[in-house]
Parts: C-alpha cells; structure tokens; sequence
C-alpha cells in the first residue's frame, strides 16, 4: 500500500476540532476559505504520495556523504526540494512582502506533518529554513531581511540554526563560540558547532547559518551570547554568490537514523558574520526559532508515527499467518489484522496519531490567534500547548514506530522491509530542540509562573465540553469528565509547590497524563461532530475505554514528590 496524505484527517480536525475557523474569521488570515484550505492541503497531498514518499528508503540506504569537502545527499532528495520550493511552500506562511503567501500557521503545521509523514530525513531542511524565516523577519535589520527573506521564502537558499557545542548541549550558556567586531559593521566569528541538521547540502544557492557566539564583552552564562548570520558565501549586493566565506563543514555525524539528513559539525575560522537584533540579546532571537522549532519537531514525530502506522497497516493486511475467530466470517480479511492483539495495537497506533496530531494543530490554531489578534488568552494557550505538542508528539512517534516493528514480527527487525526505519528516524525526535524532560520542566516552571491560570482556563473548557455531552454520551464523556477533574487536582499540587524541584520530580508522568486528557477531549469532539455514528466515534471509545485511564498512573506519580528519588542514593544506584 502506497503512502497516503491523510487529507481528510486534517480538513475534519480544521473544520470540526480544533476551532480553526476562528483563525479564518480574523481580518489577518480573511483568504483562508474552505475553499483554498482544500486546494492546499489537496495539492500538498499530492507532492507528498508521488515525490516525496518513494524518497523515504532512499535516503537510509543512500545516506548523505562527505567527500572531498562536498556534501553529496541521497539521491532524488535535490528534486523532492525543488519539487516543494517551485511550488511556493516555503513561504506558505511567510510575510508577503517578501514573497510569501502569508496564510496562517497551522496550514505549514499541516504541510510539515505530510513531509514528515512521507520523507523525514528530506522534511527536516523545509522545517529549518521556515524557524530562520520568522526569526529574521521579528529580528534582523531591513537591510538583512531584503537580502535573505525573499531568498529564503522562495527556496534558493536554505537555513540552519547553530546552537550546539561539544561541552555546550541543553546547557547553551556554556558554548564558547566567540564574535569579534571587524569596524565594518560585520564581526569574525570564530568555534565549532556539532549537531548541525542540513548544515550544507548540494542543492545550490546559499546555505544560511544562524550562529549563536560571545563578544569580547559579553557576560557569562546565556546573557552574554549574541546571535550571527553567517552564510556559505558571502552575498554581493545583487544577491548573487560572492567568494566562499571561511567555514567548513569538518565531518558528518553518523547517526542511528535520519541517514538522508546531512548532519554537520561546523567550523567557523573568523567567518564574516552579521548581527541579527541586539548585542548579547541572541536568546531572545534563537528562542523565536527555537519555539518555531519546537512544535515542528513534535510534528515530526506525529508525521513519523502517520508513515510507521500506514506501512504495519498494509502488512497486517496483506500477512497471513494463524487462525482468527473471524474465519469463515463475512468481514475475515485472511490476514494477521483479523488477530485481537494486532487490531489492538493498530487501533492504539491510530487513536495515538489522532490524538497527538489534535493537540499540535490546536496549538497551532492559538499561535495563529495570538498573531491575528494580540490575544493574551491565545498566547498563554499557545505556550502551554507548545511543551506538549513536542513531547507528546514524538512519545506517539516513537511508540507508535515501535509497535510498527512489533506487528512486522521478525520482518520488522530485518531493515529491507523498511519498518525498523522509522523508529531510528523518529528517536531523536525526543532529544533536539529540547529533550522531553526540558519539556516538561518548561510546562511545570515557566508556564506556571501564573498561578496555573493558563493551565486552569484549559481545564475549564475540557470540563464545559465533558459536562454537556454527559447524558446522551455518557460513556465517552463520564470518564473524561473525571480524567480532566483529575487533571486539575494534579495541577493544583503542582502549583503548590514553591520548591521546584518537588514539581520537575514528576514533571514527565504530569505532561503526559495531561495529554492523555487532551487526547480523550479531542477524540470526543471528534465523536461529537459524528453524533456519536461513525469511525471516528468507534475510534474515540476506543481510546477513552483504553487509553485515557492510563492518566490515573501518571497523575498519580507526578505528585509523588522528589523525597525518593534523593533518598536512592549515587551508591544504590552503582550496587
């Protein structure tokens, strides 16, 4: 079975979940009509099935190649890219004055879990230059903003971010990568930075650094670090390649997985370089990339789990093998999906992807709102929801590519079926851009710093929706009903405690017993929109029977404390 652009999954969520007409009633993102939601999320659709996807395999077997100081990506991969940049999908959400189409957010949300979804390793260069895009455009001066924003937009040259360093990994107030000011307006930057994804690549045009560096001033810690432009070439007023600025790509890493992604430690031996905001201001710009980031990696991780589930679907449809109490029976398929535990775990898989793919496109939606509207509320929304999409996207990424391995039974573990492939892609998913444990300490520290209330305002609209469907679908709606009050007893622990540590003890069981519930909220919604007939209902018993009381353990461990873990000491740990 071919890959399959889920469209139809994402014009429901848009249309019936997520409340995404409220971002097209805005005066912003007027031009985002069902109509042209359709054509894109149509179009978009079809790049992905008959280009993007038979690069998938391509990319593991072909890996990208360092010769000679020349990156060689996999073969296919420089077409799949023109393929998205002729066709404008770069600047899908870009400002319009420099050649984007300024349509909202979610819509590029969409579009990234389809590339994703079809060929992540190739996905992750369109999601690097989409973070550097809005970084230059609330950042970088007119003049750098002329010169790289159209170029960007249009796909002729591409983005990094460069943050890591050897001795510098989540710690990113320890890196020692330093600028110095040339009396030209330019600065020398010097250092080394590892972990760089699409670092070079063999398309053409510019490969354009974002490079966090110290001046000779700078403070220590991460107020001290300012944020660089530092291209491949250096670009002469026209916008053409001039000569080749002094930075190198030294090796690339071998990885467990994402092998069609070029992954580079970079060099920079006094790199010309261009100031992008204010001097030891650089957080404040990379964080704009970084949260971009964030919720494009969670994406990753849902558009990795969509590839994962459809590739065991069509084994388990076509794989025979056993005896099923559906033999002889009108709806027996003869395969292996016909067992309960295999339709069990495809149902799991299913539910998963749903759910997750809910809850990023809701955070989505309230990204768009806070930038149409100014709205406070939508911005709070939106920086609770962002921890959560990211962690919990890539957890249903990895689970959801495990149990595809599982249900291949020993054919998953041999690599030419393809299944282990997007487990080892997916891994890292959890770990960049801010591991799942950074996550969740963000949720319970930083997006807590109001008392709770943005965490409380979502509570409260969980319960509004559980508390009207109770009586006609009370058995989706009781039990979620009671998961969102266990959610809030939870929240309130956590906001009660003053040392922090006490909450980051159990910050990880919080945010996924927290999506746990917005899982079941979304799946009844979904339910809700059928009247309570339909697959999408069946599939939301499902998860609320099977699923959802997973919150219970975790709640429950979230408020356990720190006290144990302290009291298993360094020795217990070594005996």
């Amino acid at each position: 079975m071919p890959f399959r652009a889920p469209v139809t999954d994402f014009t429901f969520l848009l249309e019936k979940v997520v409340g995404f007409e409220k971002v097209a009633q805005t005066e912003a993102f007027g031009d985002a009509t069902p109509d042209t939601v359709e054509a894109i999320l149509t179009e978009l659709g079809r790049l992905t099935e008959e280009v993007w996807a038979p690069l998938q395999r391509s990319g593991d077997t072909d890996p990208a190649k360092l010769e000679n100081g020349i990156v060689r990506t996999s073969k296919g991969y420089a077409e799949g890219f023109r393929a998205l940049a002729e066709g404008g999908w770069l600047g899908l959400s870009a400002p319009e004055e420099f050649g984007g189409m300024a349509l909202p957010g979610t819509l590029t949300a969409a579009m990234n879990d389809m590339l994703s979804a079809s060929c992540l390793s190739l996905g992750l260069n369109p999601l690097l230059t989409q973070g550097q895009i809005e970084a230059l455009e609330h950042h970088a001066s007119p003049e750098i903003q002329a010169m790289y924003l159209p170029r960007l937009i249009s796909g002729e040259w591409t983005g990094t971010m460069n943050l890591t360093e050897p001795q510098a990994g989540s710690d990113v107030g320890a890196l020692r990568t330093r600028a110095e000011p040339k009396g030209d307006g330019t600065y020398a930057v010097t250092g080394q930075k590892i972990y760089i994804s699409w670092g070079d690549h063999d398309f053409g045009g510019n490969v354009c650094h974002l490079v966090l560096a110290r001046l000779p001033d700078a403070a220590p810690g991460t107020k001290g670090i300012s944020l660089f432009m530092v291209p491949k070439y250096l670009p002469n007023e026209d916008g053409s390649l001039g000569d080749a600025n002094t930075l190198r790509v030294v090796s690339l890493e071998h990885k467990m997985g994402l092998h069609g992604s070029p992954t580079a430690v970079m060099e920079y031996d006094g790199a010309t370089g261009w100031l992008i905001g204010q001097e030891h201001k650089g957080m404040a710009a990379m964080f704009t990339m970084m949260n971009n980031a964030r919720l494009g990696v969670g994406i990753q991780g849902i558009g990795a789990a969509e590839g994962a589930y459809q590739h065991a679907l069509a084994f388990a449809l076509d794989r025979k093998q056993g005896r099923t109490v559906l033999e002889g029976k009108p709806d027996a398929t003869g395969a292996i999906i016909d067992h309960a535990d295999v339709r069990r775990m495809l149902a799991t898989m299913r539910a998963d992807v749903f759910a997750s793919r809910a809850i990023a496109l809701s955070c989505a939606v309230a990204i768009d709102l806070a930038k149409a509207s100014g709205s406070a509320e939508a911005k709070a929304r939106a920086a609770v929801l962002t921890p959560i999409a990211k962690a919990f996207g890539t957890e249903t990424g990895m689970r959801v590519a495990e149990m595809g391995v599982q249900i291949h039974g020993g054919m998953g573990f041999i690599e030419e079926t393809g299944a282990a492939q997007y487990y080892r892609d997916v891994r890292v998913t959890a770990i960049y851009e801010g591991t799942n444990g950074i996550q969740s300490m963000d949720l319970v520290a930083r997006k807590m710093m109001d008392g709770g209330e943005a965490v409380y305002a979502l509570i409260e609209e969980m319960h509004a929706v559980a508390e009207a469907a109770r009586g006609q679908y009370d058995t989706l709606a009781e039990p979620l009903w009671q998961a969102v009050e266990t959610l809030r007893e939870a929240t309130e622990w956590m906001v009660s405690q003053s040392d922090l540590n006490e909450r980051f003890a159990g910050s990880v069981p919080y945010l996924m017993g927290f999506a746990r519930v917005l899982g079941g909220y979304f799946h009844l919604k979904a339910a809700l929109a059928e009247d309570g007939d339909g697959p999408r209902s069946r599939l939301a018993g499902f998860y609320i029977a099977r699923m959802l009381p997973e919150h219970v353990g975790l709640l429950a461990h979230a408020t356990v404390g720190a006290e144990d873990l302290y009291s298993i000491s360094v020795e217990d740990l070594s005996a």
